[in-house]
Parts: structure tokens; sequence; C-alpha cells
């Protein structure tokens, strides 16, 4: 499998996820913007936010896919997680890419900047031919980055693992991965 790589973008680092990230991690995920946004249980707490981070150190060692503990370059902080992600789930659809960053850092472009990190990293690694983003429909600037990433809606349906809410499912293919590299080398 594929050991969970460190990546660094203008402003950011996404690392692998270390047990001192605990703190701030769980900061990020119990803050009650994130928990809106996400519909995060109300009992969601340091230790389920262990669970997750061991969760995402599993799925890199057994799928070679896995969310990054993402840090800002400048300060050092922890300030979310992004990557791509594939739980072991039967309705979901494949490799999918996500983002999740503490309020405070909201409005930055970082969710677009470690996205495209992500895109670029699992289309340049992983043999696969599409990613998908699994974005409720109650949560519009996950979808404005989506679309800033060149994901585009192709159905909106309730999910087994999440059946309180329909999501969106956005994908973005190799093919059009590709062209808009393409036409960014082009512009440059």
């Amino acid at each position: 499998m594929t050991p969970c790589p460190t990546l660094h973008t203008d402003r950011l680092v996404l690392r692998p996820f270390v047990e001192a990230d605990l703190v701030e991690y769980t900061a990020v995920m119990t803050a009650p913007e994130v928990r809106k946004a996400l519909w995060s249980p109300d009992d969601l707490n340091e230790y389920g936010c262990w669970e997750q981070l061991a969760a995402f150190s599993g799925q890199w060692e057994l799928r070679g896919t896995g969310q990054w503990a993402v840090e800002e370059r400048s300060s050092g902080r922890l300030v979310g997680r992004a990557g791509t992600h594939r739980p072991h789930r039967y309705d979901w659809p494949g490799v999918e890419v996500g983002w999740t960053f503490h309020p405070s850092v909201w409005g930055r472009g970082y969710a677009t900047e470690a996205g495209r990190a992500a895109v670029d990293w699992a289309f340049s690694t992983l043999p696969i031919d599409e990613l998908n983003s699994m974005i409720h429909v109650e949560n519009p600037p996950s979808m404005a980055v989506a679309e800033r990433l060149g994901f585009q809606l192709v159905e909106t349906r309730t999910y087994a693992w999440f059946a309180p809410l329909p999501h969106g499912r956005w994908l973005l293919t190799r093919a059009q991965w590709e062209a808009g590299r393409h036409e960014e080398r082009a512009v440059s």
C-alpha cells in the first residue's frame, strides 16, 4: 500500500496525523460551525476524534488512501484535515476527496488549496479514473469548493450511511483533471 506522504502547498503542509494532533483535531471537529456543516453528532468528543485519527491511519495502511492533517506553514498550527477517503460502506461510490477546517480559517481558500493538492496526488498516484466528493445538500460552501476544483454534481440522493439527509455526489474524471492541468500550463 501507499504510505501517507507529506505534501506542501504555498501555505499548507498536508502530513500524516500523529497522536499529538488529538487536542487540536478535536477542537476542529467539535467547533459548533463544523458540527453543523457536517451534521456531526452532539456527543462527538475527544474519544470519537481519536477513533477518526486511528481510522485515517489505518486507511492509509490498508487502502493507500486517507486524510491528511493540514497545518498552516506560517504558524505550524493544525487547522483541519483534507485528502482522499474510501471507507468500507456498500453504497460508497469510490475514492472521495474531502476537507474539513476550523472556522477560524474559513474564507482563506485553504479547502481549495488542500483539495487541489489531494486531487493532484490522487490522479498522479492512484490507479483510478474518477474522484468523488460527497457533500450533503445543506453545505453550500463545500459545494463551491468542489466546483472550484472542477467537480460536477452528477446525482443527489440519500445514502444508507447517512439516511437523515441527501448528499450530492460530485464527480471529477481523470480526463477532466488532465484537461484542466493542460489549460493551466497553457496560461502560465
